[in-house]
């Protein structure tokens, strides 16, 4: 499963990353991993959290982020949820990128059962319509 969170810039996504990672942890539902562009959350998330700071990795595009992703999984099977925030920062994710995205997730997600949820900073009219349904809108609270 794929799931992109959308919403403006301080809508509350990372929160909102956070609370899901931190609530699934807690639910006991198998290993997760926060991929960040820092590592400005280590204390946010519970410790069972595998932090990553993705700028350490030369990531800078959409192939070398699936490959990020790849290792990730390849790594350890046991990774059920891959949270990803600030993924702006590490490439430059344009709408017209953004189903070539999904579209290579949703492979990787079904073949090794994980699901990825994505904090993006567009707006849910943004988002392509074949993309819709799996968008989660992010208000600011």
């Amino acid at each position: 499963m794929i799931k992109l969170l959308c919403g403006t810039k301080g809508s509350g996504k990372t929160k909102r990353l956070i609370d899901m990672a931190n609530s699934e942890m807690k639910s006991g539902n198998g290993n997760i991993a926060f991929i960040d562009v820092d590592d400005n959350h280590i204390f946010s998330l519970d410790y069972s959290v595998r932090l990553i700071n993705a700028m350490e990795f030369n990531i800078n595009n959409i192939e070398s982020f699936y490959g990020f992703l790849c290792g990730i999984i390849g790594m350890n099977y046991d990774v059920e949820k891959i949270y990803v925030d600030g993924i702006y920062n590490l490439i430059d994710i344009k709408i017209e990128n953004l189903e070539s995205l999904v579209k290579s997730l949703e492979t990787i997600s079904k073949k090794f059962n994980t699901d990825f949820y994505i904090g993006l900073d567009y707006t849910v009219e943004e988002i392509p319509t074949s993309l819709k349904s799996i968008v989660e809108e992010v208000t600011e609270e």
